[in-house]
């Protein structure tokens, strides 16, 4: 019995110059656009070629599969989300929950403009969900995850803060991709997020014998 071989996704080599660097951007972008109008069953090197106006060899200088552009898109995504949580919830000059419902409106709102990209890597995370990269980041989100909760929950136990952060930020991603499935107004956006942080801070307050704040 063979084993099947997984694709490579990692890079062939890095842009050095900044015509190389252009190029490798105006590839990403036409993958993002493809993914997003076609979904990642139909994703394809020569599509994204196509878009881009390039051809395919040109691509190949840098990605040697199609799995290797989904898996840069997700990469840069996975940076993205990750800056994004550092900068919200590292913030020492804004209390604890306010931060919290910073973070909550920015997810909503970043899941719901990207929807459609999102959802086509979603389909694709077979391809890379295993690979260092994507264990190395599950890592980072959750370090700082537990680190906010540190700072929140101070006088709480580590199981309360252990179950509070993974409730908390699993429900935040679970509740996140459904509600972006549907296309929404800045005021639903908004209302949603507003509610959600209202439940996200109640029950902190709760864990730490508060009242919840009216």
């Amino acid at each position: 019995m063979t084993t099947r071989r997984r694709p490579q996704i990692t890079s062939r080599k890095r842009p050095q110059q900044a015509r190389s660097t252009e190029l490798v951007a105006a590839i990403l972008e036409a993958a993002a656009q493809v993914l997003a109008g076609e979904g990642a069953t139909r994703f394809t090197t020569a599509r994204v070629a196509e878009k881009a106006g390039v051809s395919v060899g040109s691509i190949y200088q840098y990605f040697p599969n199609k799995a290797s552009i989904l898996f840069r898109l997700q990469a840069d995504e996975w940076m993205q989300t990750t800056r994004m949580l550092r900068n919200i919830l590292e913030d020492a000059n804004t209390p604890h929950l306010e931060r919290l419902r910073t973070l909550v409106h920015a997810f909503l709102r970043s899941e719901c403009e990207e929807a459609e990209v999102r959802g086509a890597l979603n389909d694709a995370a077979p391809l890379y969900r295993d690979s260092p990269e994507a264990r190395r980041a599950r890592a980072e989100g959750d370090q700082m995850i537990d680190a906010f909760m540190m700072e929140a929950l101070p006088h709480a136990s580590a199981a309360s803060r252990e179950l509070a952060g993974d409730l908390i930020f699993t429900t935040l991603s679970t509740v996140g991709n459904s509600f972006s499935q549907t296309r929404r107004t800045k005021v639903e956006i908004k209302a949603y997020a507003d509610a959600m942080a209202d439940m996200f801070c109640a029950y902190l307050n709760s864990i730490q014998g508060h009242s919840p704040p009216r």
